[in-house]
């Protein structure tokens, strides 16, 4: 893991020290909070809020923290932040579902995935923040455990069983949704 200390001690001039950490965290800030908000336009001003506080905050950065978990967890308060101002209303934007889509499929496919989609956009949105956190970091980001807990400020072993949680909980809501979709179409 990589220690972001030289990164930002080795400019003396701030705005080029943000400028260094947002062109290496931009991509990274920006996937996170899209998976959050699901909402591109939503996404960019967060991502911009982000780099706003890494500014402000970065007389007091720690340089034995890595630098990409330290502005990650900067990007996760933000995002959580703004989640309390207002509720989510997709946590997915449908571009990313179309993404699994194939364009060889036939229309029937089509509207099975896209129910199946809205069934997951439906269980990701009643699952507890804790858990679509660690689980869009873990899964979708593809954050090690470690990075994930240095993230969110919890330790590896509640990331393990919060990200174990999350999945049985969202298997249990696409489970109970696939059921009452097969009921409902049948009737």
């Amino acid at each position: 893991m990589e220690k972001g200390g030289n990164l930002v001690n080795h400019y003396s001039d701030e705005e080029q020290r943000i400028a260094q950490i947002y062109d290496r965290y931009y991509l990274d800030v920006y996937r996170f909070i899209m998976c959050f908000t699901g909402h591109k336009s939503e996404a960019e001003d967060l991502t911009q809020e982000t780099f706003i506080q890494v500014l402000k905050s970065l007389p007091t950065y720690n340089s034995s923290y890595p630098l990409k978990s330290w502005v990650l967890s900067i990007a996760k308060h933000v995002t959580i932040d703004q989640h309390r101002r207002r509720k989510f209303i997709h946590l997915f934007k449908d571009s990313y579902f179309q993404q699994l889509i194939s364009s060889e499929k036939s229309p029937s496919q089509w509207m099975e995935i896209k129910t199946e989609r809205q069934m997951v956009e439906k269980a990701l949105l009643k699952v507890k923040p804790t858990y679509r956190a660690v689980f869009i970091l873990r899964a979708i980001n593809e954050l090690s455990i470690k990075e994930t807990a240095e993230v969110l400020g919890y330790s590896e072993s509640k990331v393990k069983v919060t990200y174990l949680r999350a999945i049985k909980k969202l298997q249990t809501l696409l489970h109970i949704e696939w059921e009452e979709w097969k009921h409902e179409s049948t009737n």
